[in-house]
């Protein structure tokens, strides 16, 4: 079974998102709902991000079923089919597809770190953060029904 890494430069700010040291509860439940909304921004965004050094502490490697039991699996595969263009990636039988689909993920979500960092450098308070970035872009673009709405995740 596969396990969703984090880069060992994003832990400590994963964490961030899940564990508040103040009493500002934190944006995020999980660290698999951070991983995945900060995926998807990544996919909104383009930008995919390779990294070499993984996080082996808090917040360690994840198994996937943590995320296949919040629904996110769908996520997996779509992000997947997306960046490859080839639907054989769906397939439960073939060897390399899960280990693909989970490699897709994980440099998106790397990305998707990426943003959010730049995005809340500075900020005391990551949800109310969040939420003035989500309701910029939403009205930067028009219409919330015509793109992805990543506030399900908060």
């Amino acid at each position: 079974m596969h396990r969703v890494r984090v880069a060992k430069d994003k832990a400590e700010f994963v964490r961030g998102l899940v564990v508040s040291d103040s009493e500002l509860s934190p944006p995020f439940q999980t660290y698999a709902d951070v991983l995945a909304f900060a995926a998807a921004l990544g996919m909104q965004r383009q930008q995919r991000s390779p990294f070499t050094e993984v996080s082996n502490r808090e917040p360690a490697p994840i198994s996937l079923e943590i995320f296949v039991s919040r629904g996110y699996d769908r996520l997996f595969k779509l992000l997947a089919v997306v960046e490859t263009g080839d639907p054989n990636v769906l397939s439960p039988t073939a060897a390399d597809a899960e280990k693909l689909r989970v490699q897709t993920f994980e440099e998106y979500a790397n990305g998707g770190l990426e943003i959010l960092q730049g995005e809340l450098r500075g900020a005391i308070d990551y949800t109310e953060q969040l939420l003035l970035v989500m309701s910029a872009k939403r009205f930067s673009e028009g219409s919330i029904e015509d793109s992805f709405d990543l506030r399900r995740f908060l």
